[in-house]
């Protein structure tokens, strides 16, 4: 921790640049899109959605250092930039903070989980299970579910209202609510100048891709084979994040959309160097570069991976423990 304090200072003109490369071709894939719907170039329509969908994960990626406090230097640049692309990404920013704070004090914990994360038993907890506890379990980690249904349930649905928040204020509804008053102004003018179902045409591919790539992102970032797990007793914050996040080596352009996401393990050591300062970080400290590694082919098996073998200390697959426990 303290050998990376030195990287925490941000740029603000390279902040404010990175949000302009960012948000200005998401503005005009978006455009593209629909004027390829306009001239019947269905083609490019399709073609137009991946590229538009990796610049509103940039974006996310953006909206995510600010709500760590490292984008800008003060406070408010960060939260205001990060509530403003909030109505983009259709994410209540100050509530999404909040709970992601939770994820990074937990993450790993076996004692503290649900806390912003993929929900993982261990081979213990499954079987202990009734059939139907089972059988749901395993819906949950079927990846039509985990990378399909669940980032549009996540993102369209389950973000327009904070349930499960009992107890906690009315910030998590003031953030709602105003997130979703500008998600409703924003659309209904752009529904308003182009037509409503272009806007949803145009939208809605967009939001449900990048939901599901950063689904993905967030879930190999902490379900690879060989991740952390403790009790509570046996937690310790360093450990947990050098040895629970992954180093997601992707290549060069997927890595400039993801906005370095992948060098997670560093991320979640020290959550307040900006995103454009960690390959920094793995360059003047390679010793970090081969920890928790996976390329974006190993990536693939990991979504085998559905539970936590505390005997052996990794994640296995549903196929595994059937051979090993019977």
């Amino acid at each position: 921790m303290a050998r990376l304090s030195g990287y925490r200072q941000s740029d603000p003109r390279r902040s404010v640049w990175e949000l302009l490369i960012t948000a200005i071709p998401f503005t005009l894939a978006w455009s593209a899109m629909l004027t390829s719907l306009k001239l019947e170039q269905f083609w490019l329509y399709a073609l137009l959605i991946f590229p538009a969908a990796g610049l509103l994960v940039r974006l996310f990626m953006i909206q995510h250092d600010c709500g760590h406090g490292s984008f800008f230097r003060n406070r408010s640049g960060n939260d205001w930039t990060g509530r403003v692309i909030g109505v983009l990404t259709m994410t209540p920013y100050d509530h999404w903070k909040r709970s992601h704070a939770g994820h990074h004090a937990s993450s790993g914990n076996l004692d503290r989980r649900g806390i912003g994360d993929v929900d993982t038993l261990t081979v213990e907890e499954y079987r202990a299970r009734s059939r139907w506890g089972r059988l749901r379990y395993r819906l949950y980690r079927n990846p039509l579910v985990m990378f399909g249904i669940g980032p549009i349930y996540v993102f369209l649905l389950q973000s327009r209202l904070p349930l499960g928040v009992v107890g906690k204020g009315w910030e998590p509804w003031i953030s709602t609510m105003t997130t979703n008053l500008g998600i409703a102004v924003a659309a209904g003018l752009l529904m308003r100048a182009f037509g409503i179902g272009p806007f949803l045409l145009v939208h809605l591919p967009i939001v449900i891709a990048a939901a599901a790539t950063g689904v993905w992102l967030f879930y190999v970032q902490h379900q690879f084979e060989d991740t952390h797990w403790a009790a509570n007793e046996n937690w310790e914050f360093h450990e947990a994040a050098l040895h629970g996040s992954s180093h997601y080596d992707l290549p060069g352009v997927l890595r400039w959309f993801t906005a370095n996401i992948g060098m997670h393990h560093v991320h979640h050591l020290c959550s307040r160097i900006p995103y454009y300062r960690l390959p920094e970080v793995l360059r003047d400290h390679p010793d970090l570069r081969d920890i928790g590694r996976l390329t974006l082919w190993e990536s693939f098996g990991c979504v085998r991976l559905t539970l936590w073998d505390q005997r052996q200390g990794r994640l296995i697959s549903f196929r595994e423990m059937n051979e090993i426990y019977g």
